[in-house]
């Protein structure tokens, strides 16, 4: 399948009154055509700040992209100016935000903030953009949409403004649509509608997404390939069933145990992985990880491993899978299912 962007060892930085913190170090990574591709971890483990970067939206200053390349339809998005990725933002590009009442403006309606990027990328008149602004409602789920079109976002439901905001996100027809934790400000039900009603549109439009989220269940019923990231790092990636059912990362081991189990008693306590993630403005030497990893060995902590290719599509970086490496076995917990 054809790679419709490109990450290449991408360095993120941002400097602040105590110093530089490098929220992302060396992040490479590729998203082919009409896939999900999912970044999973914790907080601060720089899964925003990456998908950020790809749209340019990181504040320059304090934030800056310090190397790397961000490659997007032959172009490197990295060295354009402002004005070049306008033309790529919202048009070519898309992101869906956190939370929906942040990301629209409560002083515009609904109609009009759908039609801006039509008149601005698509030349649209004021009269075709509404007639697309009021199609778009309708793709979207929002019933009565000629009417509702006209109000104001404080006039809809938290899942209502979420469909609103995708609408906006697709207008024009985007061929890459970033999705930053995108029901994470809504309950489990309407969840489960703005996950379905991403995956119809994906069928619909063929857009390729990149899903932000720290929630497994949503990336085990939304994306095909998974990237697990810890401290700024891509540390393991593989197809959802590699790293659901064959994991090799002791911090996606830790990720798993700590996800509620089907048929789990409420006794069953849940999982945590102890410890504080690491402090990026003074980054550890070696892996990540290992100041929390139960596994850790002298060379974890002076040394990052490198990739160790498990299949055509699966990659770890541990220096448990060093053949000179003790063998560990998988905590059973930690495996979906409890398969081995």
């Amino acid at each position: 399948m054809e790679k419709i962007l490109e990450l290449k060892n991408l360095h993120v930085s941002f400097d602040t009154h105590g110093g530089e913190v490098e929220a992302v170090r060396g992040v490479s990574l590729d998203l082919k055509k009409g896939e999900t591709l999912a970044i999973v971890g914790e907080s601060g483990s720089g899964k925003s700040v990456t998908s950020k970067s790809i749209m340019r939206l990181i504040p320059n200053p304090p934030g800056r992209i310090k190397e790397g390349e961000i490659l997007f339809a032959g172009k490197d998005l990295a060295k354009l100016n402002e004005r070049q990725m306008q033309q790529i933002r919202g048009s070519e590009i898309s992101m869906i935000f956190q939370d929906p009442m942040t990301s629209l403006n409560p002083t515009m309606t609904i109609g009009k903030q759908i039609m801006e990027g039509l008149v601005i990328h698509q030349s649209m008149s004021k009269t075709q953009a509404r007639d697309r602004a009021i199609e778009l409602l309708k793709l979207v789920g929002i019933p009565n949409a000629e009417a509702r079109v006209k109000q104001y976002p404080h006039q809809f439901s938290g899942g209502m403004r979420q469909r609103v905001v995708i609408a906006i996100a697709l207008a024009c027809n985007p061929k890459i649509l970033i999705a930053d934790e995108p029901t994470t400000a809504l309950d489990v039900t309407i969840q489960a509608q703005i996950l379905d009603l991403m995956r119809d549109l994906q069928d619909k439009t063929g857009t390729a997404i990149i899903l932000i989220t720290h929630d497994l269940g949503v990336v085990a019923n939304s994306a095909q390939r998974v990237a697990v990231m810890y401290g700024g790092q891509i540390v393991e990636t593989g197809t959802v069933d590699e790293v659901f059912y064959k994991p090799e990362h002791p911090y996606t081991w830790g990720l798993l145990a700590s996800m509620p189990k089907i048929g789990s008693s409420g006794e069953d306590e849940l999982i945590a992985i102890p410890g504080s993630p690491p402090d990026l403005s003074d980054p550890p030497k070696g892996c990540p990880f290992a100041a929390r990893c139960p596994h850790v060995m002298k060379v974890c902590e002076d040394h990052m491993p490198e990739y160790t290719e498990l299949s055509g599509t699966q990659k770890t970086a541990c220096w448990l899978l060093d053949e000179r490496a003790p063998k560990v076995e998988k905590p059973e917990a930690a495996i979906v299912g409890g398969a081995k």
